[in-house]
């Protein structure tokens, strides 16, 4: 991933903690009932973390096509903050009483929901079928949205992804190798490969989630679909052993040097890059990798040359094979006091049209359907929308259902699971002591 356009599949990372002053402002702004401000905005102000193109460059293309009449009456205005300061930034801006119309959704689902409920943040499912075109966003995107933020509709799916492992079919068939539908199976591969030469898994153990995914899958495969909610409930703790042993089977990865050198300094964009140009063979990420793979500038090994698996089974364990994590990307919401008329028109016209833009300009699949037909790029596009289209149960991630706090913990403490400076049960520890608030 080495271009400013690949970036569209942006690095969920955590977001920096909120300094003292901006915390101050937040808890403030949240304390009443504040809505933002009431007047009519005078443009369609975005903000968006630096990363994510995708989004951006599809409401331009709208901007400057089909939605043209209303970026006329309220003009499309961007504006970027790396995600590292993303949560920070949105802090300060509630605090300020000054956020924009529309806006990426904090890095944990927790901020946002913190915001709708000091009313800063729209019901998006009131609005949109108040404008006529809730039916335009997909059931699986209302379901994964509404599973994240407790049952209500605080976010607009401009990305749909599911997660699995996308794997080099050459360096696959030249080591004799099958799709692994087992842990023990995908282990027993990655140390034929490394035997051969061949690095098994490339990761970003500087952003961390891609770490902290293998842990959550693993704990979905073994414990089954409520493994992280009986954590979020109260009725286990990641300190249980069963939790440790998740921790303890992805540390192994690391130690063994499956992840290749050095893979705790290793950024985003460098992990998809040694994967796009052959240098690992597996490497876990949402299916946003589409768009990447469908870039030739980018993608080296081709996309005829890619698979995409599922995060494989663990033997004995509770959970299904099929049932693959979901989410809706770095989810992107409205302000509630900014809603007028003309984002509405806004928002009508994004939900009608966004779809098809995205999927036939960036080869990118979004929670709105895509009411023109388009082209598949690549026929592993053409899996991956019928693996969505045919999954009946999904999971959440790791982090989905942590504070902010517990999310950065995690975040910026998974290099040192899988680099060895970190041990399982201090890990699971860490991040459990965050979520208890110590």
């Amino acid at each position: 991933m080495i271009t400013d356009s690949s970036r569209a599949r942006r690095a969920r990372t955590a977001g920096l903690t909120a300094s003292a002053a901006a915390m101050t402002l937040f808890v403030s702004a949240c304390g009443g009932t504040g809505g933002g401000s009431a007047s009519s905005p005078k443009n369609f102000s975005y903000l968006t973390n630096v990363e994510n193109t995708t989004v951006k460059t599809a409401l331009t293309t709208l901007s400057k096509g089909v939605c043209a009449a209303d970026n006329k009456a309220l003009p499309l205005k961007v504006e970027t903050v790396p995600q590292t300061s993303l949560d920070q930034k949105l802090q300060l801006l509630a605090g300020q009483n000054a956020l924009p119309v529309q806006f990426a959704a904090g890095n944990a689902p927790a901020l946002t929901d913190r915001l709708y409920k000091s009313g800063k943040v729209a019901d998006l499912e009131t609005k949109l079928k108040e404008l006529g075109v809730y039916d335009q966003v997909e059931p699986a995107a209302i379901s994964t949205i509404k599973a994240l933020y407790g049952g209500k509709m605080e976010v607009l799916p401009y990305e749909y992804n599911i997660e699995g492992i996308f794997y080099n079919k050459k360096i696959f068939s030249a080591n004799g190798l099958s799709v692994p539908t087992t842990w023990d199976e995908m282990v027993a591969d990655a140390a034929k490969l490394q035997a051969s030469g061949v690095q098994p898994f490339s990761a970003s153990g500087q952003q961390g989630w891609p770490i902290t995914r293998l842990v959550s899958s693993y704990l979905y495969r073994s414990l089954g679909p409520d493994a992280l909610k009986d954590v979020a409930d109260g009725k286990a703790k990641l300190t249980d052993p069963a939790y440790v042993k998740a921790a303890q089977e992805v540390a192994d990865l690391g130690k063994k040097g499956y992840f290749g050198k050095g893979v705790g300094s290793i950024d985003y964009d460098t992990a998809f890059n040694q994967f796009l140009t052959g240098k690992a063979a597996m490497f876990y990420m949402g299916t946003w990798a589409l768009t990447n793979i469908a870039d030739p500038k980018q993608d080296q090994v081709g996309a005829a040359n890619i698979g995409f698996m599922p995060f494989p089974a663990v033997s004995g364990g509770k959970g299904s094979i099929d049932q693959y994590p979901s989410n809706v990307g770095l989810a992107m919401t409205l302000g509630k006091g900014t809603f007028d008329s003309k984002v509405g028109n806004w928002v009508k016209c994004v939900a009608k049209n966004y779809g098809s833009t995205a999927l036939k300009d960036q080869g990118s699949i979004s929670g709105f359907k895509a009411n023109t037909p388009v082209k598949d790029p690549n026929q592993l596009t053409t899996q991956v929308r019928k693996t969505i289209g045919d999954s009946k149960q999904n999971v959440l991630w790791f982090e989905a259902l942590f504070s902010t706090k517990a999310t950065t913990v995690s975040q910026t403490n998974a290099a040192g699971l899988v680099s060895g400076s970190l041990s399982p049960e201090k890990f699971m520890g860490t991040v459990q002591d965050a979520l208890s608030g110590k």
